[in-house]
């Protein structure tokens, strides 16, 4: 079922008229994201900032003390590229076994979408 799920959220990523998303709709479906992360500026909380997080090496926000199982996995140069951040967002704990993370995922794969057009440009989210 998960296969599936991620088959079509790679398909909404993929296709041209759906892949920059709505920053807007993504700022509300950020609001899931805040109590642990900020997206605005560079300060973490529980979770790192993800400021700039497109684009990003894996676990390499300073000053946040990762989980062993996510610098594991940001190993031989991993990046938070709109695919990895497809998969992962939709189940966190799958993408990375032990993550600290409790955050379920998302299920509707327009909200990862419009999620990562939100987190490549905040101020749009506005």
């Amino acid at each position: 079922m998960r296969s599936v799920a991620f088959a079509s959220c790679l398909a909404f990523v993929a296709t041209p008229s759906l892949a920059d998303g709505d920053a807007r709709a993504g700022a509300a479906v950020f609001r899931k994201c805040s109590a642990c992360h900020t997206a605005t500026e560079p300060a973490n909380r529980v979770g790192p900032s993800l400021m700039g997080v497109v684009g990003r090496p894996v676990a390499s926000f300073g000053g946040y003390n990762y989980s062993d199982a996510m610098k594991a996995f940001g190993t031989q140069g991993k990046v938070w590229d709109e695919v990895t951040l497809s998969e992962y967002l939709l189940s966190p704990r799958t993408l990375v076994s032990g993550t600290r993370m409790s955050f379920p995922g998302l299920r509707r794969p327009s909200d990862i979408v419009d999620l990562i057009a939100y987190l490549k440009n905040p101020t749009a989210g506005q």
